[in-house]
């Protein structure tokens, strides 16, 4: 590519490329820029940008190319800035997003305020699970339905973000698009296969349907839709509890916490968190089958780890859930049998989670 279309006087060792600066805030020139932190599906930097009175500010770019690459920015950028927009302070401020060509690939990108953060302090729960639900709360569809107005993604896949009235049609898009990820990623297993029909064409209409049938009604929510321990930090500075990376959609609120169901949560599992959460916004009704839409609303991102991560546990332990849900409220009898010892709501076991970042800031 021509030296022209990169910046020249900047310092550190992350290339900036025109469309960047051009996406900065107007008065701001950008002085250095180095990388930050390590993740998984992307490139990130903190860049300094200078005023022209001298003040000096910090940002936090995130640069990404080949699957999911758009929505990854674009989606980000919209979704953080909903999630500031309800819960100013929540999370970091979106500055702009674009793309350009780096001569390989067309990159995409996403620039936000940078913070640097401690990922190891646990966050207040009372002040967490507060934050989270007004984040529910405030956060209203547009439309009054459930969907997002652009794509977004979890990891690298992007999610089907169509509008529906129908929470269960809306959950069903979602989690036939990790099914067809992890086929993608890991290969037939025909067992597997049996279990997914059947959880989308009775399971589901079953249990989620039951949400929105017999006078009871659920209004869509706005979910961060990634929200777990390496996804919230606590600000060094301010101490303020932090949101980062989100794929937002417009949702039931409890499918935000099928992720703290699962095998790599580690803080989050403590049912003081739920408990704090529900003082606020109480289980939807039929409130007696809770767990068991946590237990459908936890597949989803199992089902992503297992197809991001091939190999790991979290693909038998979906099909496993799968089961449960399935001998209890639609059963079929060429189904395999639920197997409680590979259960770890049963078992307690606690796996690490293969998709585990190490970004210290944003």
């Amino acid at each position: 590519m021509a030296d022209l279309e990169w910046e020249s006087d900047i310092e550190g060792n992350f290339p900036i490329h025109k469309a960047v600066a051009d996406a900065m805030p107007q008065g701001y020139r950008i002085i250095s820029a180095d990388p930050s932190g390590v993740s998984a599906w992307t490139k990130t930097a903190k860049i300094q940008a200078k005023l022209e009175d001298g003040r000096i500010e910090r940002y936090f770019l995130k640069c990404a190319s080949g699957k999911g690459a758009r929505p990854l920015a674009e989606g980000e950028y919209h979704s953080a800035a909903t999630i500031c927009d309800a819960v100013p302070g929540f999370g970091p401020k979106p500055i702009g997003w674009g793309e350009y060509n780096d001569g390989e690939a067309q990159v995409y990108f996403f620039i936000a305020s940078f913070h640097d953060m401690d990922l190891s302090a646990i966050p207040d729960p009372v002040e967490f699970t507060a934050k989270v639900a007004e984040l529910h709360q405030r956060g209203k569809s547009p439309t009054g339905m459930f969907g997002y107005p652009v794509p977004t993604v979890i990891g690298i896949m992007e999610r089907t973000v169509t509008w529906e009235k129908s929470w269960a049609k809306s959950f069903t898009h979602q989690l036939e698009d990790v099914i067809r990820y992890d086929k993608e990623t890991n290969g037939r297993w025909p067992e597997l296969e049996a279990a997914c029909k059947q959880l989308i064409e009775a399971l589901i209409p079953r249990l989620l349907g039951a949400l929105q049938s017999d006078g009871r009604s659920i209004e869509p929510a706005l979910v961060h839709g990634d929200l777990w321990e390496q996804n919230v930090g606590v600000d060094m500075e301010t101490g303020e509890i932090i949101v980062f990376d989100p794929g937002c959609t417009y949702a039931h609120n409890e499918m935000e916490f099928g992720t703290w169901r699962c095998s790599w949560a580690y803080q989050f599992n403590s049912p003081q968190f739920m408990r704090l959460y529900q003082r606020h916004i109480e289980p939807s009704e039929p409130a007696e089958e809770w767990d068991d839409r946590n237990r459908l609303y936890s597949i989803h991102p199992y089902l992503v780890d297992s197809a991001g991560h091939p190999g790991s546990g979290s693909r038998q332990t979906a099909y496993n859930d799968m089961l449960y849900l399935c001998e209890k409220y639609a059963p079929l009898e060429s189904l395999e049998k639920y197997d409680p010892t590979k259960d770890i709501s049963v078992t307690g076991t606690h796996i690490p989670h293969s998709t585990q970042e190490m970004n210290q800031s944003l």
